[in-house]
């Protein structure tokens, strides 16, 4: 299973879905890093330093992130999805699919239709 850190702006819901799933998830709430204002790019270097895959919504920002740092520790960018049960599970699906997630851009959307 994965080790996950998500920024500030993660649902809890899906957090707590993910680890009774077996994923290992810090949020940036319980690292002491939440309302700070702490830039993208150190949330980034939280999660490489910690050894953890950065889960998020904020798409675009870490998007460019993973083009400028190809070495982190993985990035997982989400869409909103209101209904957090199935954003959990589309999570588990494609971060399971992986044998490693470092340097690796994982899109989870909407599904389609």
């Amino acid at each position: 299973m994965a080790s996950l850190y998500t920024d500030e702006n993660f649902p809890l819901p899906v957090v707590k879905l993910l680890r009774a799933l077996g994923h290992d998830v810090l949020t940036a709430q319980e690292a002491g890093n939440a309302n700070l204002r702490i830039p993208d790019e150190d949330v980034l270097a939280f999660a490489v330093n910690n050894e953890r895959a950065v889960l998020t919504r904020n798409r675009g920002d870490f998007i460019q992130l993973h083009r400028l740092q190809v070495g982190h520790t993985g990035i997982i960018v989400c869409t909103q999805d209101d209904n957090f049960e199935r954003q959990a599970r589309r999570i588990n699906e494609a971060i399971s699919a992986e044998e490693n997630l470092r340097g690796k851009l994982i899109r989870v959307n909407l599904p389609s239709g």
